[in-house]
C-alpha cells in the first residue's frame, strides 16, 4: 500500500466536507473532494484512487448509483458509504452495490480513519486468503480467483472483491463446512450483525448464480455456516 493512500471524497455539505477533506489530509491521506456525484465520477474517470468514501444523499448522482457506475468497470477500489439514514434495508442496498463498509451520520472521524485504515488493510493484504489454481472447475462453471470471473457456458459473471473472497474461501473448503464467524472474521473483520446481514446478501448472489448448473450445491448449514460441494 503507498504510503499516501489516495481518497476519492464526494460530500455535497459544503461543511463536512471541508473539514472531513482538512481532517484527512492531516492524517496523511491524499484527498480529492468532489460537492456531487458527476464531479465525483469525473474525478474517479481521470484519476488513480485507493479508496472512495461517498454520502449516500447527493445531487446530481446519489452516492449509491456512483457506486454502481464505479463497479460497472473498477471492481477492486473499496468503497465506504456515508449517510444519514439508518434504516436496515438502506444499509443492505448499499452492501448490494458494493460496499466495502457504513457509517451513519453524525460519526466521529477517528473512527472513520479507524474504519478506512481498516478497508485498506484488507484490500491491499495477500495474506488473507491462500492462492488457488488459476483456474477452477466447478461442474460446468469455471472459475477464475485472481480475474473475479465466473464463466459458465460462455456467459461471463463479474464478481465485487467481497464475492470473491467469499467464493475463494468456498472453493477452498470444497465439501467442508465453513463457519460464518471465520468467514466473517476473516473476510469482514469481524462478524456484527451489518457485516452477517452484508454476507447474507452475497451468499444469496452466488447462490442463485450457482443454481445454473444442478450439481453445484451451495448450502446453508444450520448451526454451521455453508458448504459449497459438486455431486
Amino acid at each position: 500500500m503507498a504510503t499516501n493512500p489516495s481518497i476519492l471524497l464526494a460530500e455535497d455539505d459544503p461543511n463536512l466536507g471541508l473539514l472531513l477533506a482538512e481532517f484527512l489530509k492531516k492524517k496523511g491521506y491524499e484527498v480529492a473532494w468532489a460537492h456531487d456525484g458527476d464531479q465525483a465520477l469525473d474525478l474517479f474517470v481521470k484519476g488513480h484512487f485507493d479508496l472512495c468514501v461517498f454520502d449516500v444523499m447527493m445531487p446530481k448522482k446519489d452516492g449509491f448509483s456512483l457506486a454502481k457506475d464505479i463497479r460497472a468497470t473498477h471492481l477492486d477500489v473499496p468503497i465506504i458509504f456515508l449517510t444519514a439514514k439508518s434504516m436496515e434495508e438502506d444499509t443492505l442496498q448499499g452492501f448490494k452495490v458494493g460496499a466495502d463498509d457504513y457509517l451513519t451520520k453524525p460519526f466521529s472521524m477517528d473512527v472513520l480513519v479507524a474504519r478506512m485504515e481498516a478497508v485498506l488493510r484488507r484490500t491491499h493484504s495477500d495474506k488473507s486468503l491462500p492462492a488457488l489454481a488459476d483456474e477452477i472447475a466447478l461442474g460446468d462453471f469455471l472459475y477464475y480467483p485472481a480475474k473475479l470471473r465466473l464463466v459458465f457456458q460462455g456467459n461471463e459473471q463479474k464478481f465485487t472483491p467481497k464475492e470473491n473472497e467469499l467464493m475463494k474461501l468456498l472453493c477452498e473448503n470444497l465439501g467442508r463446512p465453513v463457519s460464518r464467524s471465520y468467514a466473517l472474521k476473516l473476510i469482514w473483520g469481524d462478524d456484527t450483525y451489518f457485516n452477517a446481514r452484508s454476507m447474507d446478501v452475497y451468499m444469496t448472489k452466488l447462490r442463485k448464480l450457482l443454481k445454473e448448473d444442478p450439481r453445484v450445491q451451495l448450502m446453508n448449514l444450520h448451526g454451521e455456516g455453508f458448504r459449497l460441494s459438486v455431486d
